[in-house]
């Protein structure tokens, strides 16, 4: 298994051009907006929407420079969708440090965010490509929908695989699914492998948020960069304590609950649970369903270093521990 710097490598210069467009279009007048955003920023990250991007286009024979431009958009509504999220959840701890509003305050966090959202729909505009735009907003849009989903969802032990599903799909594979398909309109490429593309930014976005579900029961704090059961303190219902539900004895079934709904309890005893009921083989099984699905749909692209590591790329997001 290749590391995710040898994934990357042939698009290593494209996520250069990234962090420098990143740093150019971050600047305002509003000295805290530099402040907040460098900081959220700096604490690092995958850059994975952007990558399957530049891997997309290059893939597909893009040779523009629009493809960097749009990578930068994507990471930028990520990072927003990061900041709000940290506040609606009351997150303290993010990749390892503290989150934006423990540091800056919830009030600087979500404006911020907002900040990031419009600069984000300037650079769209500068792109000049409708269908793109109409990608991006409806991606936007979808996210917003996940999370209202997931707010909805908090402390309620009825949710189900389904529900957990309409979530992650909206709220995690959309902007990948997005980044993915903005990549093959650019390239112009045909129908079918527009939907290809799709298909396979959909596939990886849901295994990545499967795994770091299973990585909240059976991870290390010091490798995932929060502590660990934030899920569960926070009511959310992943597919770990879906499954653990489901198959869990009755007693078991009513601490899980009872966890679900206080948000909390002991987290080791319901680790215990989830590990006990298989729930972690469980989830890591269906992830390597939607990653399969995202190399099968990778294969349908032209032959080149690009499509491997897009394929190695869906491989990587089932072994890794962060």
């Amino acid at each position: 298994m290749r590391s995710l710097t040898e994934i990357l490598a042939p698009v290593a210069e494209d996520l250069r051009s990234v962090d420098g467009e990143i740093r150019a279009r971050l600047s305002s007048d509003v000295p805290l907006i530099g402040t907040v955003a460098d900081y959220i920023i700096a604490a690092g990250g995958k850059r994975l929407r952007p990558a399957v991007l530049l891997l997309i286009a290059r893939a597909l024979g893009y040779r523009g420079s629009a493809h960097v431009l749009l990578a930068t958009v994507v990471e930028f509504i990520h990072t927003a969708t990061l900041l709000h999220d940290d506040v609606v959840d009351e997150s303290e701890l993010r990749r390892g440090r503290a989150t934006s509003n423990a540091r800056f305050g919830n009030a600087a966090s979500v404006l911020v965010g907002d900040f990031l959202y419009s600069r984000s729909f300037q650079m769209m505009v500068e792109a000049g490509e409708m269908r793109v735009m109409q990608i991006l907003a409806d991606a936007t849009n979808r996210i917003a929908e996940g999370e209202v989903l997931q707010l909805m969802a908090v402390h309620d032990p009825s949710v189900n695989e389904h529900r957990y599903l309409e979530v992650v799909g909206r709220k995690t594979a959309a902007l990948f699914e997005a980044a993915a398909r903005i990549a093959a309109v650019i390239a112009r490429t045909s129908p079918e492998l527009e939907e290809a593309s799709s298909h396979y930014g959909a596939g990886l976005g849901t295994a990545f948020q499967m795994i770091d579900d299973v990585l909240d029961y059976s991870g290390h704090a010091e490798d995932i960069g929060k502590r660990l059961g934030d899920d569960l303190r926070e009511g959310k219902v992943t597919l770990p304590l879906i499954h653990a539900m489901h198959c869990a004895d009755a007693d078991q079934r009513r601490r899980i609950e009872r966890a679900i709904r206080e948000g909390g309890g002991d987290f080791s005893e319901i680790a215990r649970i989830v590990q006990d009921n298989g729930s972690i083989a469980y989830v890591r099984r269906r992830a390597r369903d939607e990653s399969a699905r995202a190399a099968a749909a990778a294969e349908q692209l032209p032959p080149s270093a690009f499509r491997d590591s897009l394929l190695d790329l869906s491989a990587f997001g089932m072994h890794r521990d962060r």
